[in-house]
């Protein structure tokens, strides 16, 4: 009996979405649009002032809080009316700031048959578009959850995709759509030093527009610094 033929391994790229694809930080943004369209009071407002203070100084603080905090806002509006939203903000506020190198890299990828996910700490329905925009095969982003009338709770379903949840949301879209051990990380791209371990775990790393603390990591570990900045 002839040997059956070893099935392909798929190359996979990943891009992270905040300061990689796009120049900014979605979260940061979407909190400023809901403010200033009249979505969020000042109380709020500061409440995620102070999430942040904690983030950037280490103080102990818990990743779903923020995201709570942000769809607490819109608490009492329809699925479909949150989505519009989203849509909105995507539209008018994120469309103008994606990097034409990533989208250019998103094409080159294909191009050499690799697989492009998305793979992002934002909400859902911004990645989707994301995804949509820049071309992406899949993409895995933070999940609220609904109740059973579809309607959000303003809780989030599951981890938030951040730090190294970002490798672990990526290998599980890459084995429910490629299939287990049928796939490899080729490429990943992105910005922030709490993404070292997704990068680590590419056969090829490139920190793009990088901080400080992913710039030194980058020189150690020989991944290219890549400057998308417009």
């Amino acid at each position: 009996m002839a040997p059956s033929s070893e099935q392909r391994i798929q190359g996979v790229a990943v891009f992270d979405f905040d300061g990689t694809s796009i120049d900014g930080q979605s979260g940061e943004l979407f909190t400023r649009y809901l403010f200033f369209n009249g979505y969020m009071s000042l109380g709020r407002l500061l409440r995620l002032g102070w999430w942040g203070i904690r983030y950037k100084l280490h103080i102990p603080y818990r990743q779903g809080e923020a995201r709570e905090l942000v769809f607490g806002a819109l608490k009492g509006r329809s699925s479909e009316e949150i989505d519009a939203i989203m849509e909105r903000f995507h539209n008018e506020v994120l469309a103008p700031l994606y990097r034409p190198q990533a989208l250019s890299e998103v094409r080159r990828c294909h191009e050499e048959g690799l697989v492009v996910l998305l793979v992002s700490a934002t909400f859902e329905p911004i990645a989707a578009l994301g995804a949509r925009t820049m071309g992406a095969d899949g993409y895995v982003a933070t999940k609220m959850a609904r109740d059973e009338s579809g309607t959000y709770t303003c809780e989030v379903d599951g981890p938030v995709i951040a730090a190294e949840e970002k490798y672990l949301a990526a290998v599980r879209w890459c084995d429910e759509h490629l299939g287990v051990g049928h796939w490899r990380l080729v490429r990943a791209y992105a910005d922030h030093h709490t993404d070292a371990d997704l990068l680590a775990r590419a056969d090829s790393a490139y920190a793009v527009c990088p901080g400080k603390t992913l710039v030194i990591a980058a020189r150690r570990s020989g991944w290219p610094i890549l400057n998308w900045d417009r």
